[in-house]
C-alpha cells in the first residue's frame, strides 16, 4: 500500500524507497537489516527525549522527523519481505487508539481518570489474551532501559496483588538489598556482588514507583546536573590555569561545592 495522499509523508515514503532500489539506491541503505537499524531507532528516541528536555522547538521538530525516518525505513523493510507497508503500519494504530479511547469515539463513560486507566489496562490485558500470551509479564519490552523496566515489571506485578503495600515497604527492602550487598562487598566475590546491585537497583525502582517517580527519568536528570556541575568544575579549574586531574581531594570537593552553588537555581 502506498500512503492516500501526496503530501510530505507521502513523499518521505517514496524517498525511502528510492534509498532502497537495488539500482541507484544507497549502498548503505541496502545493507541495513531490522537488526542493525534498530538501535539508531532507540538512540533517536532518546534525541527526541533530550530535545524536549532542552526546550528546543527546532531540535524537537528535527528529532522528531529523525524518528519518524526510523519507523518509514522499518516499514519499508517490512514491505520489502511482503509482511506489511506503512499505511498498515498507521491504519493499524489508529484503530488500537479509537478501540482503547471508546470515551471519545463512541458512548462509555468514566467517572474520572483512574477509572480510565484501570480500563485502558483492561483492554490491553485482553489483547495479550487474544495474542495468546496470557502472562502478567507478558510484552513488557526486553530492550527498555534496564531502570525503566524494573519499574514496569513491578507495576505489572502489582496489578495482580504481587507487591508491597506502600512506600515504607519498598523503602525497608532497599535497606534490606543494601545490607546484602554489603555482605557481598566483605565477601569480595564480584558474582555476587554484581547480583546483589542488581536487585538493589530494582528494588530503589520499585521505591520510587510507590513515590510516584518515574525512577529513569530521576536518573536522567541526576546524569544531567552531574555533566552540569563537572563541567563548571573544569572551568573553574581552567580560568585558574589548571587541569583537574592535576589537583587534589580537597581541592575537587572545593571546586565541587562551588559547582553545585552556582548550579543552585535563584
Amino acid at each position: 500500500m502506498s500512503p492516500a495522499d501526496d503530501g510530505a509523508l507521502a513523499r518521505l515514503v517514496a524517498i525511502m524507497a528510492r534509498l532502497r532500489a537495488p539500482e541507484g539506491g544507497c549502498p548503505w541503505d541496502r545493507e541495513q537489516t531490522f537488526a542493525t537499524i534498530a538501535p539508531y531507532t532507540i538512540e533517536e528516541a532518546y534525541e527526541v527525549a533530550d530535545a524536549i528536555e532542552d526546550g528546543d522547538p527546532a531540535r524537537l521538530r528535527a528529532e522528531l522527523g529523525d524518528l519518524l525516518f526510523q519507523v518509514v525505513f522499518h516499514a519499508r523493510l517490512a514491505e520489502e519481505q511482503g509482511w506489511f507497508a506503512f499505511d498498515d503500519v498507521a491504519a493499524a494504530i489508529a484503530d488500537k487508539l479509537t478501540a482503547r479511547h471508546p470515551h471519545v469515539f463512541a458512548d462509555a463513560k468514566y467517572a474520572d481518570a483512574a477509572e480510565q486507566t484501570a480500563a485502558w489496562e483492561a483492554m490491553k490485558a485482553q489483547e495479550r489474551h487474544s495474542a495468546g500470551d496470557r502472562g502478567t509479564l507478558a510484552d513488557v519490552p526486553l530492550a527498555l532501559p534496564a531502570l525503566a523496566r524494573a519499574g514496569k515489571l513491578g507495576r505489572r506485578a502489582s496489578r495482580v496483588g504481587f507487591d508491597w503495600p506502600d512506600a515504607a515497604g519498598t523503602r525497608a527492602k532497599v535497606q534490606e538489598e543494601l545490607a546484602e550487598m554489603d555482605a557481598a562487598v566483605r565477601e569480595e566475590s564480584t558474582e555476587r556482588q554484581a547480583e546483589e546491585l542488581g536487585d538493589l537497583l530494582f528494588a530503589i525502582a520499585n521505591w520510587a514507583r510507590h513515590l510516584q517517580i518515574d525512577p529513569e527519568n530521576a536518573l536522567r536528570a541526576a546524569n544531567s546536573k552531574f555533566g552540569i556541575r563537572f563541567r563548571h568544575m573544569e572551568a573553574l579549574a581552567a580560568a585558574d590555569g589548571r587541569e583537574l586531574v592535576d589537583l587534589d581531594a580537597a581541592a575537587w570537593d572545593r571546586l565541587w561545592n562551588a559547582a553545585k552553588t552556582a548550579s543552585r537555581p535563584g
